[in-house]
């Protein structure tokens, strides 16, 4: 017998048990489960195994075959109902029928899955019913009516919280955002297909953006359609929601749900999810949990457009006060460019994720902007510099982050610029900091920066070699310079 019971390593974590007699499909879901942290999970081969292990431990969740040997999953659904009636059920079953499913609700279970299942539709059924447990704990009330409100009440309360958190995060690319949104509204509404197509308001055209689901048999644009047509220019004339079923329009049997994505109050497109799998008609309260999902994604799409609109204002000002160093200093500009694109390489040679590389991105243009506080006679002296001279240039990375400081959406960039000349033995400046303590992506515009530095013609000194050059890059290895950023460059170099 299996009755694995991974370890308690924190508290909190919910308890899920997993029985299956078919080894396969019980790894498949101990797997997928077991790449959330907010799980602990069990296993059992048997229902007698998996009821001994209810016993003995307080699970928040089962997800039991129906067809085992021995103890059938109807049987310990059952023994499970009686011993904790607040324990959620979810049932699997390969052979399922009305008359199944209706039994296994009728004796208690939460919800079914169907062999083979979808691996996302499995997380997001054990999601949901752990957020209904812990939305309104409690026994089951006597009053039929009663716990049928107190359901639904938990099934609003639990699928809100899902919207709001798969919706929410860090921006994402809008291609990411509009397959995400026809994701959820599938998982939402149990619909077959749903499509987001963007509204052109100077064309009255729509364009499809984004189809999920099963398409088979559709027509590859079935925006053609008269009918749907009439449904989306409603929506569209109307910015509300529409819901037909068959009885009205026989056309988009058996169901349709129309909603608009707003920004501003204008239609920025519509999202159309089609008919239900189980064939059954939209209810008012699909239309309400679409309705839901579009209202948050049409604000988290409008304050990523007001984000990306204040962002590139931002980039565009800073960028003329760098035109204005580089109309004294052409070597800036080059210089700028250069070491951009030098940190980005470097930074994706060592795995660095994305919002990384876009950080790098936007320190490596402006680290020198504090520059334009340096008089030419200093900039663009030919001589060697005085130690005056010299601690006048020494402050423009200060002056660089102090340009920064108020522009929040840049914090990150603003350290990265403030510590480019930062030494690994804490010998370097405006700060002193040392090794670890220098930002990451900042030691990696050092080494960057100095390379080009050491390989290109200034007024005062002719280029080294780059075999020179890097050279000078391991010298300086643990004095100057992160050992495994130098390592990291000299690889790609």
């Amino acid at each position: 017998m299996v009755g694995k019971v991974q370890p308690d390593e924190k508290q909190g974590l919910k308890k899920i048990l997993v029985v299956d007699d078919y080894l396969p499909t019980r790894n498949l879901i101990v797997e997928t489960l077991s790449q959330s942290s907010q799980y602990q999970i069990a296993e059992a081969e048997n229902g007698k195994e998996a009821l001994r292990m209810f016993d003995e431990n307080d699970f928040d969740l089962v997800i039991s075959d129906i067809m085992m040997p021995g103890m059938s999953g109807m049987e310990l659904l059952r023994l499970i109902r009686d011993r904790n009636p607040s324990s959620a059920v979810i049932m699997i079953t390969g052979n399922p029928t009305t008359d199944l499913t209706v039994n296994a609700i009728k004796k208690g279970a939460v919800d079914f899955l169907t062999k083979p299942f979808d691996i996302d539709e499995l997380l997001y059924k054990v999601d949901i019913h752990l957020r209904q447990k812990d939305m309104l704990p409690g026994e089951p009330s006597g009053n039929i009516l009663e716990q049928n409100k107190l359901n639904d009440q938990k099934d609003e309360l639990s699928k809100q919280g899902y919207i709001y958190d798969s919706i929410e995060g860090s921006p994402m690319d809008n291609d990411v955002i509009f397959n995400k949104i026809a994701e959820l509204a599938l998982k939402l509404v149990d619909g077959e297909v749903c499509s987001i197509m963007l509204f052109d308001e100077q064309d009255n055209e729509f364009h499809d953006k984004v189809v999920k689901g099963n398409t088979e048999g559709m027509h590859n644009n079935y925006t053609s359609s008269p009918t749907l047509k009439m449904v989306f220019n409603e929506v569209i004339e109307r910015k509300e929601a529409v819901l037909i079923n068959s009885n009205d329009h026989p056309e988009v049997a058996p169901s349709l749900i129309c909603a608009p994505l707003m920004i501003r109050n204008n239609i920025l497109g519509i999202l159309s999810i089609r008919k239900k799998k189980n064939r059954e008609v939209f209810s008012k309260k699909d239309l309400h949990h679409i309705l839901s999902l579009t209202k948050r994604a049409s604000l988290n799409l409008e304050n990523k457009i007001l984000y990306e609109s204040i962002f590139f204002n931002i980039m565009d000002t800073l960028k003329s006060l760098i035109s204005s160093i580089q109309a004294r200093d052409h070597y800036t500009e080059e210089h700028s460019q250069r070491v951009t694109n030098e940190a980005i390489r470097l930074a994706a040679s060592m795995n660095c994720p994305s919002n990384d590389l876009e950080s790098i991105k936007i320190a490596g243009a402006l680290h020198d902007v504090g520059k334009i506080a340096v008089p030419d006679s200093i900039l663009l002296k030919a001589g060697k510099l005085t130690d005056e001279e010299y601690m006048v240039i020494k402050n423009h990375p200060t002056i660089g982050e102090n340009i920064l400081k108020s522009i929040v959406l840049l914090d990150k960039e603003r350290m990265i610029i403030q510590c480019h000349h930062e030494r690994w033995d804490g010998n370097g400046y405006p700060q002193g900091l040392r090794g670890p303590d220098i930002p990451f992506l900042a030691r990696i515009l050092s080494v960057v920066d100095s390379f080009d530095a050491m390989t290109n013609n200034r007024p005062y000194r002719s280029a080294l070699s780059k075999e020179d050059a890097v050279e000078e890059l391991i010298r300086n290895k643990n004095t100057q310079f992160d050992p495994d950023i130098v390592d990291a460059y000299i690889k790609i170099l």
